[in-house]
C-alpha cells in the first residue's frame, strides 16, 4: 500500500505558500452572512479571490478547486474525463467501487482512503496551507451483511473560511460525537439515492441537522430517485436548478438560508 503511506507522509509535511483562511467548522456558528447568489464558471477559469469553485464529475466525484491553484477530487475512481488534470488530493471511499480505485496515478501527491485495517478506520489531517482536508470515519455494511466499523470517511474540506463536507457513501445516520467532529457545513455534497445509502427520510434529517446554507444531490442513479429527494425536501429548504455543472461560492456569497442547489454530472474535458 505504498501509495497510502505516501498520502499519510506527504500530510504531515508538505506545504503550500497559501494561506488558509480560517474557517468556523468547529465553531458554534450562526447564518452565514451575505445573501447574494452562487456564481456559474467553467472548471477550466481562474477561481477568483475568496471562493471556491465545485463541479460535479459523475456519481459521487467532485472538483474541488481554490484560488491558489489546488485541485480536490472526491471519491476518486481514476476517471474523470478527458482533462489531463492530475489532481493535487484525491479521497476515496470503498463501500463500492465506483468510490475508489486500487490504481490511482503515482503522480497524485495525495491519496487520502477513507478506511484503514478492518473495523480500525483511518484518520487525515493533510494541511496544505490554503486547504486543510480532514475525514470523520463512519460505519458501513460489510459485504456479508454486517457491519464495518470505521469502514468509510465524511471528508472536510477547510478552504477560504468555508467548510465543504463530502458525507461519502453514508449508510446511518451520525452520532451526536460524529456530528460534533463535523462541525458547521456551510456547503454538503449528500447521497440521495434512498436505497444503497440511507433510505431518504434519514438522508433529510440528517441535513435538516446540519442547515448547511448549500445541499448539492449526488449519487442519484435516475431522473426519478433525484426527484423523490427533492419532493421530500422541498417543504424544508428551496431548490435551485439552473442546469449547470460548476458553482462557485464565497462566504459573501452563500445563500441567507439552507438552499439545495442541483448540478448536473459532467466529466471533465478540456476546453477551447
Amino acid at each position: 500500500m505504498r501509495w497510502v503511506l505516501a498520502g499519510l507522509i506527504f500530510a504531515a509535511s508538505t506545504a503550500v505558500a497559501q494561506e488558509r483562511r480560517p474557517s468556523h467548522c468547529i465553531a458554534i456558528a450562526g447564518s452565514a452572512p451575505g445573501i447574494e447568489y452562487l456564481h456559474k464558471a467553467a472548471w477550466q477559469d481562474p477561481v477568483p479571490q475568496f471562493s471556491v469553485r465545485i463541479s460535479y464529475i459523475a456519481h459521487a466525484s467532485f472538483l474541488i478547486q481554490t484560488p491558489g491553484g489546488l485541485n480536490a477530487v472526491t471519491d476518486f475512481t481514476g476517471f474523470i474525463g478527458g482533462a489531463k488534470l492530475i489532481p493535487d488530493i484525491v479521497t476515496m471511499n470503498h463501500a463500492h467501487d465506483t468510490h475508489w480505485t486500487a490504481y490511482p496515478d503515482p503522480a497524485i501527491p495525495h491519496v487520502l482512503p477513507g478506511w484503514g485495517e478492518f473495523g480500525q478506520g483511518i484518520e487525515h489531517h493533510l494541511d496544505l496551507g490554503e486547504l486543510l482536508v480532514r475525514n470523520v470515519s463512519t460505519d458501513i455494511r460489510s459485504v456479508y451483511g454486517g457491519v464495518e466499523k470505521r469502514g468509510n470517511s465524511i471528508f472536510v474540506f477547510e478552504v477560504e473560511g468555508l467548510c465543504i463536507g463530502h458525507l461519502g457513501h453514508l449508510h446511518h445516520v451520525p452520532s451526536d460525537e460524529q456530528f460534533a467532529a463535523l462541525g458547521r457545513l456551510d456547503v454538503v455534497m449528500a447521497a440521495v439515492d434512498g436505497g444503497t445509502t440511507m433510505p431518504l427520510p434519514e438522508m433529510i434529517s440528517v441535513l435538516r441537522r446540519l442547515k448547511s446554507s448549500v445541499i448539492i444531490p449526488m449519487h442519484w442513479f435516475s431522473g426519478y430517485s433525484l426527484d423523490r429527494f427533492l419532493t421530500g425536501i422541498r417543504d424544508d429548504f428551496p431548490v435551485v436548478r439552473d442546469r449547470v455543472s460548476e458553482i462557485e461560492v464565497s462566504l459573501r456569497t452563500l445563500p441567507d438560508r439552507p438552499t439545495v442547489v442541483v448540478l448536473e454530472p459532467r466529466y471533465l474535458m478540456e476546453l477551447e
